[in-house]
């Protein structure tokens, strides 16, 4: 080879060795596949100018760890529900189907609706409460001319992502236009302003968008809600089913879909899991939002659509950046925060949970979210579920220490003590 021709490879090579060595480690994006949608050159930089760039942000410190190999998710996030500092992200602020994680938002905006209080009012459901549902939709069971407490329904929201349950909610509530409605004001008010909601239960629809930042901010105020803490953490429970001529009702069993929860097909349970929601449709892929506590401190993670053909890449990528969060927590500086919602920003707060009970998408194919085969039985309609007495300090972010979490996990019970996040935004002064 001539000596110009080898002098000028080697030029370009250096010059192309160097243009991967300098890319920033604070700014890397994942989304280098041509097929993968990429995520919009603008985005949005509510809490924070860094949130708004495309690709990964994360600000190592002296002695972090690196974030976690092979993360996929199209957009993740991992924060301190506490202070609402967001520990690194990836494309938070990008608009995409939320699937049964926009189930979160329904919960937070109609939970403590008169119309559903209390949770042990009964209502017989109407052919009409089933109204509207996406083919496909994943249900718990809920038959029309049978009747139900609003307790059972939040079950069958949360552990079965069911889209009957959500129907009949929210017809209770008022009916699915003014429940969208509402919740949208919400999302507003919480300033998730990357939301649109279209359908109450997730399921697929045109221009139905949300975000792994919104996401975040939707289970940091519902966790704010006693009822919401228990039904999101409850592994277990038993759904009212047929009523049979002159026998005693029968109940059947349901699982809660969240796998890091129960430690399901093959999913390791994850230490100090306390919810909050899974969702799979066919166009959102799968979604998760989870919060988990470690010595004290409280992590929110949410991943959106990981491309990854892995078997439950979604809990596998969650519960790899809750290791990352914990471990990297107080060794990296923030890329941003949680917003306080409008109200606490303009001093017309109402107060936070008082801890009484006054307090997975679903599309065709879905997989995530599908409710395995009822099982009948004649047990007590019971519930595995976490309880807590809730605790609110003046200012900043409270815990509460809940014991005695009765999980079912491969057949053997077990108990998990836990602390919960009651994030005090309504009183949070926003940062200055």
């Amino acid at each position: 080879m001539p000596a110009l021709k080898k002098a000028a490879l080697s030029v370009t090579s250096a010059a192309l060795l160097s243009v991967f060595l300098v890319s920033p480690a604070s700014a890397t994006s994942q989304d280098t596949a041509d097929d993968e949608p990429k995520p919009p050159a603008g985005m949005s930089q509510v809490g924070g100018a860094q949130l708004g760039r495309s690709g990964t942000q994360v600000n190592l410190g002296a002695g972090a760890p690196v974030l976690p190999k092979d993360l996929t998710g199209r957009s993740w996030m991992v924060s301190d529900a506490e202070t609402g500092d967001i520990l690194a992200s990836h494309n938070p602020h990008w608009r995409l189907p939320p699937a049964s994680t926009l189930k979160m938002l329904f919960a937070d905006t109609v939970m403590q609706a008169p119309t559903l209080q209390p949770k042990t009012r009964e209502y017989t459901v109407k052919d009409e409460d089933l109204a509207g549902m996406g083919e496909g939709s994943s249900l718990v069971g809920v038959k029309e001319d049978l009747s139900y407490t609003v307790h059972d329904l939040w079950l069958g929201v949360f552990l079965r992502s069911g889209n009957d349950a959500v129907h009949v909610l929210a017809s209770m509530y008022g009916g699915v236009p003014k429940t969208v409605t509402d919740m949208q004001t919400h999302a507003v008010e919480l300033q998730a302003l990357d939301t649109t909601v279209v359908s109450p239960d997730g399921y697929d629809a045109p221009k139905q968008v949300s975000s792994a930042y919104d996401l975040t901010l939707f289970a940091r105020s519902g966790l704010q809600k006693a009822d919401f803490r228990e039904y999101c953490a409850t592994a277990t429970a038993q759904f009212p089913g047929e009523q049979k001529k002159g026998k005693k009702r029968e109940s059947f069993g349901i699982q809660n879909t969240n796998r890091l929860l129960t430690g399901a097909d093959g999913v390791t349970a994850y230490k100090g899991i306390a919810g909050v929601k899974n969702g799979y449709t066919t166009h959102a892929g799968n979604t998760f939002t989870g919060v988990a506590e470690r010595n004290g401190k409280v992590l929110l993670v949410t991943v959106m659509h990981p491309s990854s053909s892995e078997t439950h890449a979604v809990y596998k990528e969650a519960a790899s950046l809750l290791d990352w969060g914990f471990a990297a927590s107080g060794k990296v500086t923030p890329v941003g925060e949680l917003v306080p919602p409008k109200s606490a920003e303009t001093g017309t707060g109402t107060g936070t949970d008082t801890g009484t009970d006054t307090d997975t998408g679903t599309g065709k194919g879905a997989q995530a979210d599908k409710p395995a085969a009822n099982k009948g039985g004649n047990g007590p309609r019971t519930t595995k579920a976490a309880t807590a007495t809730d605790r609110t300090s003046g200012v900043g972010i409270a815990l509460g220490i809940v014991g005695g979490v009765l999980v079912l996990l491969a057949g053997a019970a077990f108990l998990v003590n836990r602390r919960w996040p009651l994030p005090d935004l309504v009183r949070r002064r926003p940062r200055r």
